[in-house]
């Protein structure tokens, strides 16, 4: 599945989601994890809402987003679009946070991680209403 993360240097998650000018995008599964690319925000209109929305569209394709912030109207425009939000609050090592990632996968995942997998793998989450 692919996971986009805030980081300037692409070594350490320490960006806020709504002031980071791009995301590094990995490819990670149970048993390996590569970088795919770097996607750039770009400018996108004057107003935070619509700076919230360009962030959301270019990471439409990735299931996860690790950032150390993201404010509440943030974190509800990607889980709106089936993007889970995940919230560091502290600044962490990227390939650290991917192996952790990792560990989960080869074990029993959360429902909301199961979800994002399966939108990986069939490019739509399934309801489980």
């Amino acid at each position: 599945m692919k996971i986009a993360f805030t980081t300037k240097t692409g070594e350490m998650i320490d960006m806020h989601f709504g002031q980071a000018d791009s995301f590094h995008v990995w490819e990670v599964g149970p048993e390996e994890a590569y970088f795919l690319e770097t996607v750039s925000v770009g400018e996108h209109g004057s107003d935070e809402e619509d700076r919230i929305s360009a962030r959301a569209n270019i990471l439409s394709d990735c299931a996860v987003v690790y950032t150390m912030q993201i404010g509440g109207p943030a974190a509800a425009k990607l889980i709106a679009r089936k993007i889970h939000p995940m919230k560091t609050n502290v600044e962490v090592g990227l390939k650290e946070s991917i192996e952790r990632m990792q560990e989960v996968l080869r074990g029993n995942p959360p429902p909301w991680l199961r979800k994002a997998m399966n939108k990986a793998e069939a490019g739509s989450f399934m309801d489980e209403d």
